[in-house]
């Protein structure tokens, strides 16, 4: 799949090109530390979420983004289960300017990553015997302005 990024009126380089050449899961683990037990511990269960994403440009105008999430579950001060699933893509992008390509891989690869990754967590929690589990949409736009802020203040401090 190519897509041609039309540019932007802020001086965008003229045809600017993604593709995205490969998506698969690159690690995957599922940890269920009390079972059996746990499946008759009573309690409202906590779930905690994290999220990270790694960026490594391999070739000219070839980068490997990796998605990791990680859903751990405590019920009652112990841990019901921990899912991580690494999910990762091969994009190409030709023709971005610095600032654009660093944008584009901290917001659009992730955003496309992520449907694949939410369908592995389930999976794996769905397998382990726990209910299914549904990960909500997340903006990947938001959390890059919001890491980039931080940033940006932190060089200004």
């Amino acid at each position: 799949m190519t897509e041609s990024i039309p540019a932007a009126g802020n001086g965008a380089a003229q045809g600017a090109q993604l593709s995205v050449h490969k998506m698969y899961v690159k690690d995957a683990s599922f940890e269920a530390p009390g079972a059996p037990a746990i499946f008759q511990d009573q309690g409202q269960p906590q779930l905690q979420l994290n999220l990270s994403q790694k960026v490594a440009n391999f070739a000219e105008n070839m980068y490997e983004v990796v998605l990791t999430v990680t859903v751990t579950c405590r019920i009652a001060d112990k841990t019901a289960y921990l899912a991580e699933v690494q999910q990762a893509g091969v994009f190409g992008l030709a023709n971005f300017p610095q600032e654009e390509l660093q944008t584009v891989l901290g917001t659009y690869c992730p955003h496309t990553l992520f449907p694949y990754a939410r369908q592995a967590i389930s999976d794996l929690i769905l397998a382990g015997g726990f209910p299914p589990f549904l990960l909500q949409p997340i903006n990947f736009e938001q959390i890059y302005r919001d890491q980039r802020r931080g940033a940006e203040a932190s060089e200004a401090a």
